[in-house]
Formats: C-alpha cells, structure tokens, sequence
C-alpha cells in the first residue's frame, strides 16, 4: 500500500504510521479542543477558498487522531453531524502526512501512483488527485490537514500549491492561537505575534491572487503594482492580470471585490480562472463579462459581493496596438498619448455578480508609438491623507488628479509611469494609504525615443 514511502518512525502492527500513535502528538492534537466539534466559519470559510482557487469539489480541514481523520470542515461532501464528519485513518491521505513528518503530500494522479494506487479509498471514494498540507502545532506536531481533492487527474500548478500551503499556515496559526490563548500569562505576546502573522499571511494569500510577473507581450510594456492600505491585515478583493488569449490576441483586466477577507478571496479566485477560461472561446470584453456576471451568479460566492472591472483585449499591430475594452462598474481607463493628452475609454457598464441582466458595452481604442494606457482600481482616485489633530482635511486625490499625474509622465516608460504614479500617490497622502490600490500600464515604445 505504501511501498513507495519511508514513514519517519517505522510502521504500526497494521502497516501505518508509527507516527500516528506517538503520544506527544496526540496530547497536541486534544489540546486543541477542536475533535467532535461542530462546524465554524473561521474554517469553512477558509476550505471554501481553497476549493475555488483549486478547482476542486472537495476540500477539507482535518485533525487527525491514532484512529480517525476528523473534518473541522468540509466542502462538497454532505455530512452534517459530527459522526458523519470523520472517516477511519486508513481510508483517509491524511495519514500520509503524519508519517512524512510535516512534508506535504500531492498526487496528481492516485489511481496511478505507485504510492496511492492500492489505497483503498481512491475508488470509492472518486480520489483522482490530492494535494494536502500538514497543520503543524506549537512544538512541530503534525495535527492533521488542509487538502483539497479532484475527481480527475490534476496537473497541480505552482501556483495553486503555494496558496494551498499559506492557507493551511493559516489554518494552523488560527488553531496555535486559540490553544495558546488558554494560558493566560502568554496572551498578549500570543496575541502580537498572531497579529503580525496574520498580516502576513493576508498579504501572502493577497499576492496569491495576483500574477507573481507580467508575461511579456511581444512589442510592449507593460508594468504593474500593488500598495497595500496602511495597517491593512485581511485579505481584499484588488486584482490584476495579462495574459494571452489565442491567435494574435491578449487580454488584460483589472478589478475591485467589494469587501475584505475570505469571502471577497473566492470571487477574486473565480474572476481570475473564469475570465482566463472565457477569454479563449470571446473576443468581446462585453460577453467575457456577462459570462463571468453568471457564473457569480451561479456559483453564490461572496456571500452578495459585487465585482467591478476593466477588461480590455488587444494585438499588436504594425502601428502599436488595437483592442476592445468594457467597464463593468468600474473606473474608466485612461491612455495618455505621446504628446502628453490624457483621455478615458470607456462606456460605464453594470457592475457584476448582482444582477442576471446586464449593460455592458465594448469601446474600440488604438495605442501607438509613445502611447501608455492605464488600468487602476478607485484606491487611486479615492486616495486621502490622514487627518492629523488641528489640521484641515485635504482634498481627496481624483480623478482629475490621477490624470493630471499621468500626463506628467512624458518620456517614462511603463515601469517608470507606474513607479511615478505610486510616488505622487505617496507624497498625497503622506505615505498612508486609506485603501489598497493597484495600478497596471501597457505601453507602446517609442523608438524615437520620445
């Protein structure tokens, strides 16, 4: 069954883990207080973003005993009380974990792996891929799990990986936390460190959601950032894209999740795959938008959250650049010519996700030699100082601001125009930002040097 693997500490009497009995362990693992509890929100939210940013059908939290893998939460399995809520240790992956000592454990092909083929679970249980990683307790004890399954084979991606190992760091600390706060004497410092943990656990799933690089588009610049709002710790909705769509065709998009945390994460995760999946099968921004405005719809994340965004697809052209772009609720883009004129594109649209009917509308535009054109989200234009005691509130930095602030930028290229941008942002608002703000710039070259 597990020919493949050398579980640290040897093998129990029926060919499992050691691990699985060692008493240290399974002391952290009562201390928790979570075993034969009822569902929370703080935990299912957090499965329920692991399922949409996988793909998967099932996901699951798990704290594993000597005998038994028990589900803190569940998603895509229908079990409401706690006897329904567990399944025996053998049937479970999870002990996979346990015996590798703390190492994650991914399959994208059980039925197929030397290691999980003669697993008894992977037929009935429709397992054809796992990926799991351990929630490690206060002194390193492997306590169970966070993992996701698929029905299908599944080419696990980088990307889906890592965000799957920072949620179950934060499943972890969540759980560290609480069992940490039962001692009195430590719960301030628990708490401080909870907090900065916290932050960086919301800015680790945050950069999850964005591209970690813009993919070079032959022929342009392009350039993106992220600024965070000042003492900001949840998790929220800005994101950004660029990516190639088919033939000669690209897509970029911005948008704004209305809210903060977990919830505003699974929209932000469904938007991206969404738009990337509809990009290849449309052309029109407008129909990409309304096939997104479904899905929302559809799918019920988010708990009511709406989505506002930009969308443009383009392709190079001997001249520069041709595209479509659509705002559904969204700010307009702005494209600052060569010679220093700012303009917006842009037919305000319904916004997304509340409504089954939509307004949505494709404006044409041309970007050549020189020309930049700028995607933001309303941190940009919605920007203000902090007040301080005594002095009077200053203006807030609009829209006509931002655009006064980009046709400033002759002769920069896209990076440069977005560190500008970021730096009079900056210099507004004294370096305290009230809302997260993303920027991106796609810009034409110009040879000439202008």
């Amino acid at each position: 069954m597990t020919a493949e693997l050398e579980f640290r500490g040897g093998l129990r009497e029926d060919g499992l883990p050691a691990a699985l009995s060692d008493p240290v362990r399974l002391a952290a693992v009562k201390a928790t207080g979570l075993l034969d509890t009822g569902p929370e929100r703080e935990f299912d939210d957090l499965a329920g973003v692991a399922a949409s940013l996988t793909g998967c059908s099932r996901a699951f939290i798990t704290l594993v005993d000597e005998r038994r893998s028990f589900w803190k939460a569940c998603v895509g399995v229908d079990a409401v009380g706690v006897e329904a809520r567990q399944n025996p240790v053998r049937e479970s992956f999870c002990y996979y974990l346990v015996g590798l000592a703390g190492e994650p454990f991914v399959v994208g092909d059980a039925a197929a792996d030397p290691r999980t083929r003669e697993h008894p679970s992977v037929v009935p249980l429709k397992i054809g891929a796992w990926a799991g990683y351990p929630l490690i307790g206060p002194g390193g004890e492997v306590l169970g799990s966070m993992c996701v399954i698929d029905e299908n084979p599944h080419d696990w991606q980088p990307a889906e990986l890592a965000t799957l190992a920072t949620m179950a760091r934060a499943v972890a600390n969540e759980i560290n936390l609480r069992t940490s706060l039962s001692s009195a004497e430590d719960a301030l410092v628990v708490a401080q460190d909870a907090l900065e943990t916290t932050r960086d656990l919301a800015r680790s799933l945050q950069n999850s959601l964005l591209p970690p690089s813009l993919r070079p588009v032959p022929g342009l610049e392009a350039a993106a950032s992220y600024l965070p709002a000042a003492g900001g710790t949840t998790v929220v909705g800005d994101f950004y894209d660029l990516f190639h769509a088919k033939g000669p065709w690209w897509c970029t998009v911005m948008g704004d999740v209305c809210g903060k945390g977990t919830e505003a994460a699974k929209v932000t995760a469904l938007a991206r795959y969404t738009l990337r999946a509809e990009a290849t099968q449309h052309l029109s921004p407008a129909m990409v938008f309304t096939q997104l405005n479904s899905a929302l719809l559809e799918q019920r994340v988010g708990g009511g959250r709406f989505l506002t965004a930009v969308y443009a697809t383009f392709r190079p052209t001997p001249a520069g650049l041709a595209g479509r772009l659509c705002t559904a609720g969204h700010p307009p883009a702005l494209i600052r010519r060569a010679s220093g004129r700012v303009q917006e594109v842009g037919a305000r649209g319904s916004l997304l996700g509340v409504f089954p009917e939509v307004k949505l509308t494709d404006v044409r535009f041309r970007l050549g030699p020189g020309d930049t054109l700028l995607l933001y989200t309303d941190g940009a234009t919605e920007a203000r100082p902090a007040r301080r005691a005594g002095s009077p509130q200053r203006a807030m930095f609009d829209e006509r601001a931002l655009a006064a602030a980009l046709a400033d930028c002759h002769g920069l290229d896209a990076r440069g125009t977005v560190d500008r941008l970021g730096q009079v942002l900056a210099e507004h608002t004294g370096d305290w930002a009230s809302d997260d703000t993303a920027l991106l710039a796609l810009r034409v070259p110009d040879r000439r040097g202008a």
